[in-house]
């Protein structure tokens, strides 16, 4: 983003744009109406300004490929999807990445936009979605997890933050206000089994089956008409989806909660726990955040 001339938004939307050299996703095009987008920035796939940047650019790409009528989202690493964002000990790379054409925080412009394409989003979910990465997959149109290997959630609030991205809005839409909080307040992990009980996944399929059922529904949505796809899906938009305004205020609240100095120390705690590292404290945060809190 910006005016940053190795962008790939800077060098046209052609195909040239889609074999950009991407330092945080690999992309795949299995038809001229189908691709594939694969989450690979070891070790556990956390989402960094970086990250942002490039998923802005590429959500450009979607909305501007005629051809193209749906995305699949998977990960490279079977235990961790998205792991959750990373401020890399620089917020200022955060805010340094600015606006989107929705006029949007980067982060919260790529979500609405990825929800609001006219094309099938499908997040296939194997390992590990928190935070921001729940906020991803929650912006997908359809989410297909792996019963065995899935692992959801928003810690944010065990951390003494409010979740950024819009799960708010989104999940009371999904799961119903109940199970909303339940998910946000309790700042616990859902398995595969219950994410699709309460309504977070669309459905949950055994691991060994995900790939290749996902792949089936991904190619038989690459060979429906485009502008039949698309009005229908903005259609189901108009009813379901959360205004902008919903979703600003709880950025600022994230923000401004993030810099107190009390959940610094708690964010240091967990990084010499092991946050951001492959660690028996990422594979179950969700239980073990609660460790970083200070003695009552």
């Amino acid at each position: 983003m910006g005016t940053n001339d190795t962008n790939p938004s800077n060098n046209g939307r052609g195909s040239e744009a889609w074999s950009w050299p991407w330092t945080h996703v690999r992309i795949d095009r299995p038809s001229s109406g189908y691709c594939r987008v694969t989450f690979d920035h070891p070790p556990i796939n956390t989402i960094t300004a970086t990250t942002v940047a490039e998923l802005g650019e590429l959500v450009g790409l979607i909305e501007q490929d005629p051809d193209l009528n749906v995305v699949v989202f998977d990960s490279a690493n079977p235990d961790f999807y998205l792991a959750h964002y990373d401020a890399e000990h620089d917020p200022s790379r955060t805010a340094a990445l600015g606006v989107g054409p929705t006029g949007l925080h980067a982060w919260l412009d790529l979500l609405v936009r990825l929800s609001r394409a006219p094309v099938v989003s499908i997040a296939s979910i194997r390992g590990r979605a928190r935070g921001a990465g729940s906020e991803f997959v929650l912006a997908c149109d359809l989410r297909f997890a792996s019963r065995e290997n899935t692992l959801l959630g928003q810690f944010e609030v065990g951390t003494g933050v409010v979740p950024g991205g819009g799960p708010m809005s989104r999940l009371s839409r999904l799961v119903g206000r109940g199970r909303a909080l339940e998910i946000l307040l309790v700042a616990d992990d859902l398995d595969g089994t219950r994410a699709e009980q309460y309504g977070y996944v669309n459905r949950v399929i055994a691991d060994g089956q995900l790939n290749d059922e996902v792949d089936q529904v991904a190619s038989r949505l690459a060979r429906f008409d485009h502008d039949a796809l698309a009005l229908t899906k903005s259609y189901v938009n108009h009813v379901t989806l959360p205004a902008d305004s919903e979703l600003v205020p709880a950025l600022a609240d994230f923000f401004e909660l993030s810099g107190r100095p009390a959940q610094q120390a708690q964010l240091a705690r967990l990084e010499a726990l092991g946050l951001n590292m492959d660690s028996d404290l990422e594979r179950y945060l969700g239980r073990r955040v609660v460790e970083a809190l200070p003695d009552a």
